[in-house]
């Protein structure tokens, strides 16, 4: 059985717009298909690795931080790596990556991640004790002896006036301590004498 040359050709041309079709699709297909977001969350960063976007379209990327912008909306070809620092906090954040791309919303990421609290990574240095050195044995200072109360009187008051016995003994007053004895004996003497003298002259007058 011969087949036609015409039969040949017909069959050869729709193999080869077939195998077009299917390339071309692969080709459209295949830069969509390729669309890699890749992005990490730190206590201190963001890390953002898109990569294999379609560039002949408009794709954007906008990150939020507990819903402030940290990257404003930007836009992108092909891919985009970037690190953006977070502001220091003592919770953690809500990290929030929106990425639009223009070849269709399937190829579009919408995803949070938690930025925890960075530990403490430098150790507080401790103390290093410090050794107690024995203070100086006190020396006690001799006391300066002081004068003792009899000689500090002594010489400070002045000493009592004795009577030197060479000195002359004092004249005598005419006083005595026998005078009123013998005023008294005198006194006596003289009232008996009055005495005797009137009784010698009542007697004599009773006798004229």
């Amino acid at each position: 059985m011969t087949i036609p040359r015409r039969s040949w050709r017909a069959a050869g041309t729709l193999a080869a717009v077939t195998m077009a079709g299917l390339t071309g699709a692969v080709l459209a297909a295949g830069p969509a298909a390729a669309h890699t977001p890749t992005w990490d969350v730190t206590c201190t960063e963001v890390s953002l690795h898109l990569t294999q976007y379609n560039g002949g379209v408009t794709n954007q990327v906008t990150v939020t931080v507990d819903g402030k912008d940290l990257l404003p909306t930007e836009t992108f070809g092909t891919g985009l790596d970037r690190t953006i620092a977070l502001p220091e906090h003592d919770k953690a954040l809500t990290v929030r990556l929106v990425v639009k791309a223009g070849d269709g919303e399937r190829f579009s990421r919408d995803e949070t991640k938690q930025a925890p609290v960075c530990e403490e990574t430098t150790p507080k240095p401790t103390p290093t004790p410090t050794e107690t050195k024995p203070s100086a044995t006190p020396t006690t200072a001799t006391p300066t002896p002081t004068a003792t109360p009899s000689e500090t009187a002594s010489s400070s008051a002045p000493a009592a006036a004795t009577p030197s016995p060479s000195s002359p003994d004092l004249a005598e007053t005419g006083s005595s301590s026998a005078t009123p004895i013998i005023g008294g004996a005198a006194v006596a003497v003289l009232l008996a004498g009055g005495g005797i003298m009137w009784s010698v002259r009542k007697r004599r007058t009773a006798q004229h």
